[in-house]
């Protein structure tokens, strides 16, 4: 029986599934922080227009549960229909599950509420502890290190947030 073919616009994965470096992922992160700018502003426009919020205050919980769960929509589609946002299709990356197969929404699910964590833990030391904004800052920035720093110790370079979703990230050839 033959294999089916891949859909002519998702280019193939490196033979082997090869890990891209930690940089090259960072750098696709950066560009991504710049994508989700417009979805966050998009999504807190239309939030503040359909409640009719007149101050930054009123209904500030609502708004960020409403963000996370725009944020996770954009992510889940883009990782369950091929793989990649626009970020990663620049620089040529694309989610897989660890058995290289395409990601389940199961996975993407958990892969975005995983991923939670390289900013939830620092900041939640801010309220818990009374801290200073410019030392949450810094232990933020600390944490943000190591948790990059721990692609390096990965024998494929993925992050603790894809090991726990059982997902990982892959080179694309063109």
């Amino acid at each position: 029986m033959s294999q089916p073919l891949a859909p002519p616009n998702l280019p193939a994965a490196a033979p082997g599934g090869t890990a891209p470096t930690v940089r090259r992922r960072l750098a696709a992160l950066l560009y991504e922080a710049v994508i989700l700018f417009g979805v966050v502003f998009l999504a807190g426009y239309l939030f503040s227009t359909l409640t009719q919020q007149r101050n930054g205050l009123a209904h500030h919980n609502l708004l960020a549960a409403w963000i996370g769960i725009v944020v996770g929509v954009y992510f889940v589609w883009f990782w369950t229909h091929g793989g990649q946002t626009l970020p990663m299709k620049t620089w040529r990356l694309r989610v897989v599950g660890a058995d290289d197969a395409p990601v389940s929404v199961g996975r993407a699910i958990g892969r975005y509420l995983f991923a939670w964590l390289w900013f939830l833990p620092p900041l939640a030391l801010h309220p818990m502890l009374g801290l200073p904004v410019p030392q949450t800052l810094a232990v933020a920035g600390v944490w943000f290190v190591v948790w990059a720093a721990s692609g390096r110790f990965d024998p494929q370079r993925r992050f603790l947030h894809d090991r726990l979703a059982g997902t990982r990230v892959v080179a694309v050839m063109r």
